[in-house]
Formats: C-alpha cells, sequence, structure tokens
C-alpha cells in the first residue's frame, strides 16, 4: 500500500473490511477489539484539543469580532438547520403501509430521568467535566475562560504557549489519523460481518429514507451551499475533506473528526483568498463552539418520530410539524437518546418504536455523521467568510441553487416514493410471533391437556397435598385457556405460556406426571376449594378477596398495572395528572374487585365499565363506542397489542403499581404453598425464572437468529471444529 496515496489507502481498508467480514460472517467478531481501539486513540486526544483550541481562539479575538461572530454563525445555523427540517419534513412522503407492535419492554414502566441542563452546560467543577467527557460543560467552560482572556493584558505570553500546545495536540491527532485505513479495516470488517440482516431489511423503510436524504445533504445541500456563498466550488470541498469525510462515516462518531475538520477549513480558505489572522482562527473557534448546538445529524433525527408515527399507525398531521420541530430541536440539547422518548411522547406515539430506533441507529448513525460532519464544514468556511463581512451575494447563484436543490430533492423523494412502494413495507409479523411462540424448556414426561375441568374430590378424601400428590403420582395443575403469556394455546395447538413451562419443570423435578386442566376465569377459586386442581399456574394475581378464600406461594413476578388504549391516545393516558383530571372517562376493568377499587382510589373521576378480555380472537375495536381504555397490566397488554397492532400500551407516570402473581393451591395447605415458595426461590437463583420471563415477556429470541450469512460457511461449506 506504500504506492496509493493516504485517501486511497482509506478506501481499499473500508473495500477490503467489507470483503473479510462478508467472508468470516460471525467469525469476524474478535476484530471489534481493534476498531474500538482504534476510535479511543482518536477520542484521546480530542476534548484536550478543543478546549485549548477555544481558549486561543476565543482569546485571540477582540470583543467586536466575537460578538459579530456569534450573531452571523448563529444565523447560519438557523439556515441549515432550516434545510435539514426541511428534508425532515419531506421524508413521509415516501412511505407505504404498516402495521406495527412489540413485546413488553421495561423502557414502558421505566420513567425516565429529567435532564439536567444546569449540569449538563454548567460545570462546578471543570477538571470533573474534563475526566468524565461531558462536552457541553467543558466547551462552556473554555469558552468562558477565553471571553474573560480576551480583556487581560499582556495575553499573548499566555497564548503563544497554548498555541504551541495546540499545534502538539493536532500533530498527535494526526499521527493517530495515520492509522485509519487500518481501524476503519477493522470496523468494516466487524459491522459487515455481525450486522443483523433480518433486522435491516425489517426497518429497511426508515434506513433507506434516511441515507438518501443525508446523502443529499451532505454531498450537495451544504457543500452546494459554501459553492454559492464563497469562491470555494462545491466539488472542491468534497475533494479536500474526502478522507475525513469518509472517516466520519466509517466510524460513526463526529467528534473525534473535530481537529481534521478545523485543519480542512482551514486549508480550504487558506488555498482561496488568504485571511487575516483573525480570519484563519475562526474555524478554531466556530466547529468547538457550534458543535453542541443541534446538527444536521441530530435534526434528521426527528424523521424517526414521523416514521414511528407511519409505523404504528399514529396520526401525526402536517399542523403538528411546527411544535415538533421547535420542541426537537431544544430536546436535542440534551442528546439524542434522552429527547427521543420525550418527543415519541410528545407527538403521542407509541414508546415501544423507541427500541426500533436503537436499532436503526446501527447503520444510520453511519449517514448521520457523515451529514453532522458537512454542517459543521459549513459553518466553519461560511461562517468564517460571514465574519469577516466577504460573503457573496448574488440572487442569480442563490436562484440557481435553489432550483438544482429543489429539483434535486424531487428526483430523490420520486426515486424513494417508487423503490420503496415496489418494495413494500416489512411485512408485520408481531400477531404470528405470539400466535406461533413455543416452548423454551423441556416438557416433563407423560404430560396430558384435559379437555374439560375434572369432577369435584370428596372433602373426606382430602389429605395434605403432597402427600396425595406421592401416592397419585401426577399433579394436576389448572390454567384459564386464554392468559397470554401465561397460558394460551398457540397456532399449533400446543398448551403453552410463562406458567405452563413453570408447570412443566414442578412436575419433572417432583418426578410426577403433569395433569393440565381447564379452569374458568372467574372460578379458579371454587375449583381449588373443590379440590378439582391441586393447584393453578396461570397468571393469577394476588388480590385481598382470593388471599383470604385460598392460600398461595411467595408472588414471583410482580406486574405493573397500566393501560390498553388506541395508538394514538397512548400520550394522553401516559399522563397519570390527564387522566386524574378527565371527568367521566371509561375505564374498562376485570371484573376483580380489588381492581375495581384500586382503579377507583387512583381516578376518582373516571366511569368504571365491568370487561372480560377473555376471548383475544374478538377485536378490542368492537368496544371502543363504549370504552376509553382498558385497564390491564403493562407485561399481558404488550402481548395483546402483538394481535392487535392499533393498540398501544400507556403505563400512567409517575404511578407505579405493582401487582403480584403467585400460585395458589387446593385446602388452604399451608405446607404445600411453603414448598412452593421455596421451589419459587430455587427457580429465581438458577435462572429459569428469568429465562422464562424473557421468552415469553421480552420476547427476545421469539425470532430465531440464525449464525450469519459468510462465504466461508455458506458457500465454502466449512464448519467450526472440523
Amino acid at each position: 500500500m506504500a504506492q496509493l496515496s493516504f485517501g486511497n489507502k482509506i478506501l481499499v481498508g473500508l473495500f477490503l473490511g467489507i470483503a473479510v467480514g462478508l467472508f468470516l460472517g460471525d467469525l469476524a467478531g474478535p476484530l471489534q477489539l481493534a476498531a474500538q481501539a482504534y476510535v479511543r486513540l482518536l477520542q484521546m486526544t480530542v476534548l484536550p484539543y478543543v478546549t485549548v483550541s477555544l481558549v486561543v481562539g476565543i482569546g485571540g479575538l477582540e470583543p467586536a469580532t466575537a460578538r459579530r461572530l456569534f450573531v452571523r454563525v448563529g444565523a447560519l445555523t438557523l439556515a441549515l438547520w432550516g434545510l435539514a427540517l426541511g428534508a425532515v419534513f419531506l421524508m413521509p412522503l415516501v412511505f407505504p403501509s404498516l402495521e406495527s407492535a412489540s413485546f413488553f419492554s421495561t423502557t414502558l414502566v421505566e420513567t425516565p430521568p429529567p435532564v439536567d441542563f444546569v449540569a449538563l452546560y454548567i460545570p462546578s467543577n471543570p477538571f470533573h467535566s474534563l475526566a468524565n467527557s461531558i462536552v457541553p460543560a467543558v466547551v462552556l467552560f473554555s469558552g468562558l475562560l477565553g471571553i474573560a482572556l480576551m480583556g487581560v493584558p499582556g495575553k499573548d505570553k499566555l497564548i503563544g504557549p497554548l498555541r504551541t500546545v495546540e499545534s502538539a495536540l493536532a500533530r498527535a491527532n494526526r499521527l493517530v489519523v495515520q492509522l485509519t485505513p487500518y481501524g476503519l479495516f477493522a470496523i468494516a470488517a466487524h459491522t459487515a460481518g455481525t450486522l443483523d440482516l433480518d433486522q435491516v431489511a425489517r426497518l429497511r423503510v426508515f434506513q433507506i429514507s434516511y441515507a438518501a436524504l443525508a446523502l443529499l445533504l451532505s454531498l450537495w445541500v451544504f457543500p452546494g451551499l459554501v459553492g454559492c456563498l464563497t469562491p470555494i466550488s462545491a466539488l472542491r470541498v468534497l475533494e479536500s475533506t474526502r478522507n475525513v469525510l469518509i472517516t466520519a462515516f466509517i466510524t460513526g462518531e463526529l467528534f473525534i473528526v473535530l481537529p481534521a475538520l478545523i485543519e480542512r477549513a482551514r486549508a480550504l480558505l487558506e488555498e482561496h483568498e488568504p485571511a487575516d489572522p483573525e480570519g484563519a482562527a475562526a474555524p478554531e473557534v466556530i466547529v468547538p463552539a457550534f458543535y453542541n448546538f443541534p446538527h444536521s445529524a441530530k435534526i434528521l433525527s426527528l424523521s424517526f418520530v414521523l416514521f414511528a408515527a407511519w409505523y404504528s399507525e399514529t396520526p401525526l398531521g402536517v399542523a403538528r410539524y411546527p411544535g415538533l420541530a421547535g420542541a426537537g430541536i431544544l430536546s436535542l440539547f440534551g442528546g439524542i437518546n434522552v429527547a427521543m422518548p420525550f418527543l415519541l411522547d410528545f407527538a403521542r406515539v407509541p414508546a415501544d418504536t423507541f427500541q426500533l430506533f436503537l436499532a436503526t441507529g446501527v447503520v444510520n448513525s453511519r449517514f448521520g455523521t457523515l451529514a453532522g460532519a458537512s454542517h459543521l464544514l459549513v459553518l466553519a468556511i461560511v461562517g468564517t467568510y460571514a465574519l469577516q463581512g466577504r460573503l457573496r451575494w448574488s440572487a442569480r447563484r442563490l436562484l440557481r441553487y435553489a432550483l438544482v436543490t429543489a429539483a434535486l430533492m424531487a428526483a430523490t423523494l420520486g426515486g424513494l416514493a417508487a423503490g420503496l412502494h415496489a418494495l413494500g413495507g416489512a411485512a408485520y409479523e408481531g400477531g404470528r410471533l405470539a400466535s406461533e411462540l413455543g416452548p423454551q424448556l423441556p416438557a416433563s414426561p407423560g404430560a396430558t391437556v384435559l379437555k374439560e375441568l375434572p369432577p369435584a374430590r370428596e372433602p373426606g378424601a382430602v389429605r395434605p397435598l403432597l402427600e396425595a400428590l406421592r401416592e397419585r403420582g401426577r399433579i394436576r395443575i389448572g390454567f384459564v385457556r386464554t392468559q397470554m403469556p401465561y397460558s394460551y394455546f398457540n397456532s399449533r395447538g400446543e398448551l403453552v405460556g410463562f406458567d405452563v413451562e413453570m408447570g412443566h419443570q414442578l412436575a419433572r423435578e417432583l418426578g410426577l406426571a403433569a395433569e393440565f386442566a381447564p379452569v374458568p376465569r372467574e372460578g379458579l377459586v371454587e375449583a381449588l376449594q373443590s379440590n378439582r386442581v391441586d393447584v393453578v399456574m396461570s397468571g393469577v394475581l394476588v388480590t385481598t378477596t382470593r388471599a383470604s378464600q385460598v392460600t398461595f406461594s411467595a408472588p414471583y413476578l410482580d406486574e405493573t398495572l397500566a393501560f390498553v388504549v388506541p395508538d394514538h391516545r397512548r400520550g394522553d393516558f401516559s399522563d397519570a395528572a390527564w387522566v386524574r383530571a378527565q371527568d367521566g372517562l371509561r375505564l374498562g376493568v376485570a371484573n376483580l374487585p380489588s381492581i375495581e377499587d384500586l382503579v377507583r382510589r387512583e381516578f376518582p373521576r373516571a366511569r368504571i365499565v365491568p370487561v372480560t378480555l377473555a376471548d383475544s380472537t374478538d377485536p378490542m375495536t368492537a368496544r371502543l363506542p363504549e370504552i376509553d381504555a382498558f385497564v390491564l397490566t403493562a407485561e399481558r397488554g404488550s402481548f395483546l397489542t402483538l394481535l392487535h397492532p392499533a393498540f398501544s400500551v400507556a403505563v400512567p407516570h409517575p404511578l407505579e403499581i405493582k401487582l403480584p402473581m403467585a400460585y395458589p393451591v387446593a385446602g388452604h395447605d399451608v405446607e404445600a404453598a411453603r414448598f412452593l415458595s421455596t421451589w419459587i426461590d430455587l427457580k429465581r437463583k438458577d435462572g429459569t425464572i428469568q429465562a422464562l420471563y424473557d421468552h415469553w415477556i421480552l420476547g427476545k429470541d421469539a425470532r430465531a437468529r440464525g449464525q450469519r450469512w459468510s462465504i466461508l460457511r455458506d458457500v465454502l461449506g466449512w464448519r467450526q471444529g472440523r
């Protein structure tokens, strides 16, 4: 590679890494260590460089120049935001039709921590901010120090040595950048070898749209703006910054290319009409100072809210776009992952789509980082010309730029719409996954499922349960037919569910045959009292009334009280204060006195409507004219929405009411209940309960993921261990 230019070495490393990743597949996983090492090396000098360059850059300015810089570059930032928002709000034009729902996620019941903007931007201890990479606080401290330095007599005595430190840090960064071909090779090989292609296919509508618009912004809209307002052509901008943009794209890390962006901006400025010393230092001030403002990568992330609304079939009219833009820009000062849950709630889009946002980040973060790098490059170059009052204002050039941009945008949107409609949206498969979900653990030997509840046993024949079980050689376990996801019949006619599997494990470990008997939802207490079943294992909630009638084991799971509502109402019902303030809100509540009392206590203005969600095959929409929301648990409700994707689960924050589940036994048998409590504790400690929770509640392995396709394994037939 010695004869190749550095830029060509980067391209060779990139394409060679992709080829190696496709060849090795999952075997490329260990290359992640090399990829992480390269990224950390790049990060090593960036924060010290930003700190020193801000102090030197701002401290070397005159006060009038500093005011001019922030006013003019701030106006340019608003213009770039406008261009990025235009791309965001045009994106829904290309979306086809789709349905969506997902398994329970713990994010539903977690109240996101509030963003502490004071701690984020105002450092009480700058050294703590430096040590913990709190970039906004470091920038504010450095900027304040630079402003103070502007008026200090003899400041050149300090600025001179600091410029030397700045040069040394920039040189150290350049030394690390020489490893770029090798670092990008490791990143590309690991990504190409381990990326979940099924996941990419399911989200292809958003990923393709996002990538196309990010490329349009990065390769024409922003460079074209430079060519329109300065003597530097768009083509020259791309040629000069190619290596930096490729590095930003592959690493997905904007922060680590800041020194290289500043250096390239300065080189382009010096190449065209060398500026005065004040102007030459402008990129070193503009880029760090405006890095913490939302750049185009963050603005583009707002398009996910529109995608999530389309994905979940949640209405989001054009009239709400201005509010979303304003809330989005303000919230993005606190970080994308913090802002996105808030924005989803703001737009009344189901919160479970946030998991999709995290999944798309694997690919989209690269394109977003490319757009962010191009955004900062425009700020550095055009901002410098604006600072010096040398922008080239020409109506003809502006009109030509606007027409070309509009034509390219129309062509991009038209091509995307045609292509995505031809591909179609990813087929919704949540209902299929829920109905086809099978056992996670082996069934107990000799297990049978009865078609009806057996007759009652004579009270006189009743003995302690454990003694009776040993004599009979079998245990009769009661289940409710439609208690998803704890006990139900899947599409293959198998009795499955969390508690069904727990029943199999109990019978197996006791050396007994399991006999599963159906009990009516409203008659499970009677089935136990008449000794028709020995224990009920079917998602039974512990209530005061039930506890007075039968004996329960210790709880094995806690569920969270929630509402199941139409998608577009999820935001309202996620706010407990809003629900309490509504007069006559119709809440459908299962026929359990304890739950009804609980709902009346928390929401006294609501009207209780008794319902039975026993038959999940009946559309929930049939009850909508008379019910505003169904009161259920978040865990069961999430499973139910897989079958009815037009509904979502809403947990009324900050209210968090836990409902315990346990196993009731027949005959008030305290000894049997104590034994079950001990057994539950054992199953919790050996990981059985967690494994079943992951499978039935979180749906972690609902969609089987095989080995990643690779040339080595699937074309050449190599098998590990040969």
